[in-house]
């Protein structure tokens, strides 16, 4: 029986541990995928902390890698294609949390869950596209914007670097909002005309001088800072939270009747939202900044990534 190494969650709230398992078959109108690389994600947090459905488990949904065995039924895709795949695992599966993940060399997966990962794109590149990426994309691409409106993305880390370079890109007047000047630099790089620093002004108040947002959206996890906001946005615009935190928000009736304004969620997409994420970023030459970790240093990627102290999305290099 053939082998694969893999980082396994052994039980809910066990630290991952680097194994050797059988690689998986494909079932009916599944593949085997050579998992190429894989995106360290905050959404890994779920089966770390005990939400899997079954332990032990491979998390990991930022998965890119080439297409080894056609289960039976198969026929969407060939051998040796390249493919990605994130959260939404199809058939109501979510990808490293009810079935196995990409922390491994090999893993199985609903050929209709899979989008086409062309050669132009590096796969640690494409990694974290297939969530981070996506659901930035989605959230700017479905918003109230139009090209040449005020865009404002707060916070400048793992999403809000891609955020800032998919609204920049797609034409809109884009400001960037973090803490302290020290990311004004790289965020004009990536294309912010404009930069806030909340330790020096109200963002919400610099919004305004602005004329007002049409779209903000919040990329950090700080529930204050995101609630204070909804005072930058312009007429029948909106707040969209793309981050995960748990802490209410601090809002009031008077909040939405300034507007008419709009505070809404968004989470990520499935195959059809990646393969636009990925036709966009390669036609617009936007890339994540990554770090690059081997599969057996999983952990150490993880951890810094949960300490916010990774620049900017970690993703382990599986195929070396």
């Amino acid at each position: 029986m053939k082998k694969m190494k893999a980082m396994q969650i052994p039980a809910a709230g066990e630290k991952m541990q680097l194994v050797e398992v059988p690689v998986p078959q494909p079932a009916e109108g599944q593949v085997l995928l050579r998992v190429e690389a894989c995106g360290v994600c905050n959404g890994d947090s779920m089966a770390m902390g005990g939400a899997a459905s079954a332990y032990p488990r491979i998390p990991g949904h930022e998965v890119i890698g080439i297409v080894d065995e056609l289960g039976a039924g198969a026929s969407k895709w060939k051998i040796g294609e390249r493919v990605g795949i994130g959260w939404n695992g199809g058939h109501s599966h979510v990808t490293g949390l009810t079935m196995d993940g990409g922390y491994a060399e090999y893993m199985v997966a609903y050929e209709d869950s899979l989008s086409s990962i062309p050669n132009e794109i590096s796969v640690m590149e494409a990694a974290p596209l297939m969530c981070a990426g996506e659901t930035t994309f989605s959230a700017i691409k479905n918003s109230k914007a139009r090209p040449g409106d005020l865009v404002a993305i707060q916070g400048i880390g793992g999403l809000g670097h891609l955020a800032v370079q998919f609204a920049s890109k797609a034409g809109y007047r884009t400001v960037a909002i973090s803490r302290g000047n020290d990311k004004e630099a790289l965020a004009r790089e990536l294309g912010a005309h404009h930069y806030i620093d909340s330790e020096q002004e109200d963002p919400a108040e610099a919004l305004q001088a602005l004329g007002g947002a049409k779209v903000i959206l919040a990329t950090a996890p700080n529930a204050k800072a995101i609630s204070s906001l909804i005072n930058g946005l312009g007429q029948d615009s909106e707040l969209i939270i793309v981050a995960g935190s748990t802490d209410p928000l601090e809002l009031s009736a008077m909040d939405f009747l300034k507007g008419p304004n709009t505070v809404k969620g968004t989470f990520t997409g499935g195959p059809k939202e990646i393969q636009a994420t990925i036709n966009f970023s390669i036609l617009t030459d936007t890339r994540p900044l990554i770090e690059s970790y081997p599969l057996d240093r999983a952990s150490e990627a993880y951890d810094k990534m949960m300490s916010a102290s990774t620049r900017f999305r970690a993703v382990l290099n599986i195929s070396e």
